[in-house]
């Protein structure tokens, strides 16, 4: 993946060498992904203007009633929601490894129906604002009910109850950070200022990922930190992604990929390294199946390899992508995977035929940077780095399509277990927050009474 430089994009959401209020920060909401320096003068002096230092949540009867899900103000400045969305779709610049001609790309991608309402809009606090430590990674946000989400802000690992409107701090990064869990042979070392570039939530276990090749497991329910460590002493050698799964044993692992180009695989009980497997590019991303057998493996190449879990193994290469990927998802069925890459689409492949990708979806204007399936596999969630979030159809073949459209870079997206809701979490300096949508239920009233 491309080593993060302040100097190379100019829009960098934090400053994560020191704790950022952004309350007390000017407005930033005409960020672009890259771009040149005066792109964002566009929205800056009006958007100043309008600046509340007032909570402003919005709740579903007020956009109903036509405020803003994001509380933007657009009532107060001298151009509309629609004239600033056309500009954005003008002015945004794809970040791009690889410059390659797009026009058979076009061609490949499915015709989709948008304007369908799969989660109706639920909830916006702009109490819990998010941020983004890499431009490039953004599994930021995890739900593991649909009351209970995990986010990162700077350097705090937080929870957010949508249920008691609520947050509170899980971890302090910047803080020195020791492991409980001592024993002979395992690699356990101290780590403090943490600038945390990737993270996952599941079985009761919280694992992020660190700039400096760190990784951090903690327990929900227990104090303290359960492991630490650093997977990688070189530098820039980022965590790039953390999974959680089952192996086919039934035991829980947890398994890491880093620019040194390795894929690692942990114990999560003990933390034991079990096996690593190095590749030829930087892995940007790695994802297990559901039966644990087989994990997607995406990085610094065009193309993506599908590895055996156990060995390693090269079991196919997936061909069809322009550019780098970094986000990957599995159906529960385990036999479609879904890959996104920085030539804004996302690829369907089918594990029992991969001569060529199944479908693919299309972006509006960026990378597609991440990708989550509903546990029940009905819906999949294809976010951008900024301002769209996709939600589609499995069961009508990805052809029917939600368009979440918003203003911000998105740190993550995340469905809660249930799949009953949608979170997506906004990083920026004015209007950073946390949006939660439910799922559509079309109840009877016949229903109610059986």
């Amino acid at each position: 993946m491309d080593i993060f430089d302040n100097s190379d994009l100019e829009y960098l959401v934090d400053d994560f060498h020191g704790v950022y209020d952004f309350e007390d920060d000017e407005p930033s909401f005409g960020e672009f992904e890259h771009r040149s320096g005066t792109d964002s003068d566009f929205m800056d002096s009006d958007f100043e203007l309008s600046q509340s230092k007032t909570k402003t949540d919005t709740s579903a009867l007020e956009a109903r009633n036509g405020k803003d899900i994001q509380g933007i103000p657009w009532e107060r400045l001298n151009y509309s929601r629609e004239n600033y969305r056309d500009k954005r779709l003008q002015q945004y610049k794809n970040f791009e490894s690889l410059f390659r001609s797009r026009e058979e790309l076009d061609k490949e991608c499915l015709k989709v129906e948008k304007g369908r309402t799969f989660y109706d809009f639920q909830f916006n606090t702009r109490l819990v604002k998010s941020t983004i430590a890499h431009f490039q990674l953004r599994n930021l946000i995890w739900a593991t009910s649909k009351h209970d989400v995990y986010f990162m802000k700077n350097y705090s690992l937080m929870h957010w109850s949508s249920l008691l409107q609520r947050g509170k701090e899980v971890l302090n990064v910047a803080k020195p950070i020791v492991s409980k869990m001592k024993q002979p042979g395992l690699l356990s070392q101290s780590l403090s200022r943490v600038r945390i570039s990737t993270m996952a939530v599941k079985n009761d276990l919280i694992v992020a990922g660190g700039f400096q090749g760190e990784l951090i497991c903690k327990k929900i329910n227990e104090p303290g930190i359960a492991f630490c460590t650093k997977l990688t002493s070189a530098e820039n050698d980022i965590t790039n992604s953390v999974d959680i799964y089952n192996a086919p044993s039934g035991s829980l692992r947890v398994i890491t990929a880093n620019n040194d180009c390795t894929v690692r695989i942990l114990d999560a009980t003990n933390f034991s390294s079990i096996n690593s497997f190095a590749f030829d590019w930087s892995v940007n991303n790695v994802s297990a199946s559901p039966d644990g057998k087989l994990v997607a493996v995406l990085g610094d190449s065009p193309e993506c390899i599908l590895a055996d879990a156990g060995s390693g193994k090269t079991v196919d290469g997936l061909k069809g992508h322009l550019d780098y990927s970094f986000s990957s998802a599995w159906h529960p069925n385990g036999q479609i995977l879904a890959t996104g890459n920085q030539d804004t689409t996302c690829r369907l492949w089918d594990v029992r035929n991969l001569s060529r990708s199944l479908k693919v979806l299309k972006g509006n204007m960026g990378a597609i940077r991440a990708l989550r399936f509903t546990s029940d596999g009905r819906f999949l969630a294809m976010a951008e780095p900024a301002d769209f979030v996709h939600v589609f159809d499995t069961e009508a073949g990805y052809t029917q399509c939600q368009e979440i459209d918003l203003f911000g870079e998105i740190a993550g997206i995340s469905f809660s277990p249930d799949t009953e809701a949608l979170f997506v979490g906004v990083a920026d300096r004015t209007y950073g927050s946390l949006l939660e949508f439910s799922r559509k239920r079309n109840h009877l009233y016949l229903d109610s009474i059986f």
